[in-house]
């Protein structure tokens, strides 16, 4: 009986999403496209939650949610709902780094260790560019270390994981996207800032950025409207998901967003209010190994190019949630869609979001 109401009830707010109240400059027909791909892929990955937000051009974006953040207590979610961001994280980490940049704080080519002195030298030097675009070398996850529980005081202590750790290749020779390198860089970011990795996100980008509830993951925290997170069995039925404690990785995947939150970070980027010209087209120009070949990723964001137009975007995987965030600068379009179940397949629901706006937006 349990699970036939839950049934009923999920179809319901699939069917009917709760939206913000908010002007958006997206035409009646577009919405419901927009819908139309949300239930649609909904129905089809059987997604407890799932929410989003679309913003094109300077008006308040459409934002909307359907299903559920707690299946055992049938809570619905809504626009102010909070998911992990996981991956997502990087942009931010990215950002702040080239910030201190452009205060003339951080060296983005100089040795990590000049920043983080505690971190051992490897046989090759390693930068904070490099680390940013996932070409230093540093090993990713291994074992069950994706699945951490452990819970560390601060970014510093959660670098002994990897610390003592040999480079996997030469650092500009190969692309391995590695969470753990975005960190070495989060604690690089966080010495030249001389705060809180936490505090300089809140300070530089959150407010700037107009963004009200974005936080850290703190598993410790009572963090309203926070999404419980699942996973799909064998079997195809939906279970919670593992535990996880992300205080390994706060710049590389710690947070806690809705999916207006990280649309207004977009529009931040695209406005101005973060970063300058010259550092935005560094950020988003892809980045090259020691042989030329462009890697498809710059700092903090992957790039690829539709019709001839930029779109970068990330995504975030983690227990419980699959999130991503699409945006297209010269067109100001800003997509994100958060899920509270692994494998949600936000990417492709992203994308064929973007493909469901009108011509004259793309």
């Amino acid at each position: 009986m349990v699970h036939m109401r839950y049934m009923v009830l999920r179809c319901f707010w699939a069917l009917v999403p709760l939206l913000l109240p908010l002007h958006a400059q997206v035409s009646s027909d577009t919405v419901r496209a927009l819908e139309r791909v949300a239930t649609s892929w909904m129905e089809k990955e059987h997604i407890p939650a799932l929410s989003v937000a679309v913003g094109v051009g300077d008006a308040p974006a459409w934002t909307a949610a359907w299903g559920f953040t707690d299946l055992e207590n049938f809570v619905p979610a809504t626009p102010r709902s909070m998911f992990r961001i996981g991956s997502i994280a990087k942009t931010f980490t990215a950002v702040a780094a080239l910030q201190l940049a452009e205060a003339g704080r951080l060296d983005l080519d100089a040795e990590v260790q000049a920043y983080v002195p505690s971190f051992p030298h490897k046989k090759w030097p390693i930068s904070v560019r490099q680390l940013l675009s996932h070409l230093a070398g540093i090993r990713n996850y291994q074992g069950d270390e994706f699945n951490s529980t452990r819970h560390y005081r601060s970014i510093e202590e959660a670098l002994a994981v990897f610390a003592a750790d040999p480079l996997v290749h030469q650092p500009g020779s190969e692309y391995l996207y590695t969470t753990y390198g975005v960190n070495l860089a989060g604690a690089a970011v966080q010495s030249a800032a001389g705060v809180s990795y936490a505090e300089l996100v809140r300070r530089n980008i959150i407010e700037p950025a107009g963004i009200s509830s974005m936080r850290p993951d703190d598993v410790f925290a009572v963090i309203p409207y926070r999404a419980r997170g699942y996973r799909r069995r064998a079997d195809g039925a939906i279970e919670n998901c593992a535990l996880l404690d992300t205080s390994n990785k706060l710049p590389g995947g710690g947070w806690e967003a809705t999916a207006h939150d990280l649309v207004l970070f977009a529009r931040a980027l695209f406005n101005g209010r973060l970063l300058k010209p010259d550092s935005l087209a560094a950020m988003w120009t892809p980045q090259k190994l020691n042989n030329g070949k462009p890697t498809g990723y710059g700092l903090g964001w992957g790039l690829y190019q539709h019709q001839g137009v930029l779109v970068a975007e990330h995504s975030g995987t983690q227990p419980g949630i699959k999130a991503h965030l699409l945006a297209v600068p010269q067109r100001r379009i800003a997509i994100a869609v958060l899920t509270n179940l692994e494998d949600g397949r936000a990417p492709e629901i992203a994308r064929e979001m973007f493909a469901a706006l009108p011509e004259g937006s793309k």
